[in-house]
């Protein structure tokens, strides 16, 4: 069932849908009570565990995974390689999306929330977790902007010329962004040597984060247009994802290669045949979110849309089970097993996922996202 008013916008109502608007306000509850009462009510957060699900899940996992906006606005639009121009929209806007729920979930997690807007007025610029909160910030807004180009298509037209005589501006600024917090990010745990397990720690995290940040931008496209090609009838050009996942899949061999210089260098092998927990969870990301898919890749399953959309999905389930392991678990060893998320942590969580997952549908079935918008309003 579809709902239409007289201005033309459309959401279809299925059952699916329901489901997440039940989690998706779950969600929103929880979080009116956590701004409420506090951290400490709704959290199993301690002084031992300040960063948990919230930080780990949706805002480190969610900047990651919303790489696939820099990765392809860098692809299509600063190296001009046109023939994936099909896909820049749908990826924009995944990315949009992931940032916007990385922003709610950051300021959830905010101990004093009513402050948040302190780091726009007081300058720790000696502080790595400021100049994240100010490139996120920025790149969100810078975002926000592109997608006006796309917006302005349908409603206030007038703008439309203004917004893309900025995009070249934008664009710009929205590859060179997301390359500083995408490091800064995995900067963070510099200062964390001897506390963040070996495995995990390195000087090169900053690094690593950034490299992957970026090669799971082509996995994630892989499987949000595979996905929505489904839904709406719009399946993109095999040859397209074979060609964006060729370029990801060659940063993950580069990736694969430092990794193991990084552990000769630092004589860290032992680490990774010493058996145990951080070993188990360790090899499960390398093997089954980097080894896993460059073999799909090399595979004549790869060639295939199925095995694409596999190498998709475990490219970015390693990408997401590294961040849980760089905040959770690399941290067991040092701080004892003391944190597992709330059932509220959980809820907010799946409820963010979901209510950006029912944005994405209205947006795509009211705003020319997937390239057929105006065949679909004729028909």
């Amino acid at each position: 069932m579809a709902t239409t008013n007289a201005q033309g916008w459309s959401f279809r109502i299925t059952p699916v849908r329901i489901l997440l608007f039940i989690l998706a306000g779950l969600a929103a509850a929880i979080a009116v009570w956590r701004l409420v009462v506090g951290l400490g009510p709704t959290t199993n957060l301690n002084d031992q565990w300040p960063w948990g699900l919230w930080i780990g899940f949706d805002v480190l996992v969610g900047v990651a995974l919303a790489g696939g906006g820099y990765s392809t606005a860098l692809i299509v639009h600063i190296l001009h390689i046109e023939k994936f121009n099909e896909i820049g929209r749908s990826a924009m806007l995944t990315s949009l999306l992931g940032y916007l729920l990385v922003m709610a979930g950051l300021f959830l997690d905010i101990g004093q929330w009513f402050n948040f807007w302190r780091p726009f007025v007081s300058w720790g610029y000696h502080s790595v977790l400021f100049e994240v909160f100010w490139c996120v910030s920025l790149y969100t807004t810078i975002q926000v902007l592109e997608f006006g180009e796309i917006a302005t298509e349908r409603v206030a037209k007038p703008l439309h010329k203004f917004f893309v005589k900025i995009m070249p501006f934008l664009l710009i600024v929205g590859v060179l962004l997301p390359t500083m917090h995408q490091s800064s990010l995995g900067g963070l745990y510099l200062i964390e040597v001897g506390k963040l397990h070996p495995i995990w720690w390195s000087p090169f995290i900053p690094l690593f984060f950034l490299m992957s940040s970026f090669f799971v931008g082509p996995a994630m496209v892989a499987v949000e247009t595979s996905l929505a090609g489904k839904a709406y009838n719009h399946q993109v050009d095999l040859k397209v994802l074979r060609g964006l996942a060729k370029i990801g899949g060659t940063l993950m061999v580069i990736y694969l290669v430092l990794k193991c210089i990084d552990f000769t260098n630092r004589d860290a092998w032992q680490y990774v045949f010493a058996g145990g927990l951080e070993t188990n969870m360790f090899l499960l990301e390398i093997i089954g979110g980097v080894i896993i898919p460059l073999f799909i890749l090399v595979s004549p399953w790869g060639k295939t849309r199925s095995g694409l959309v596999t190498y998709g999905a475990l490219t970015a389930l390693g990408v997401v089970l590294n961040r849980l392991n760089v905040v959770i678990t690399g941290m067991v060893n040092y701080y004892g097993p003391g944190y597992f998320p709330a059932w509220t942590e959980l809820a907010v969580s799946v409820g963010l996922v979901s209510g950006g997952i029912l944005v994405y549908c209205f947006i795509v079935e009211n705003f020319n996202i997937l390239g057929h918008h105006e065949e679909h309003d004729a028909a």
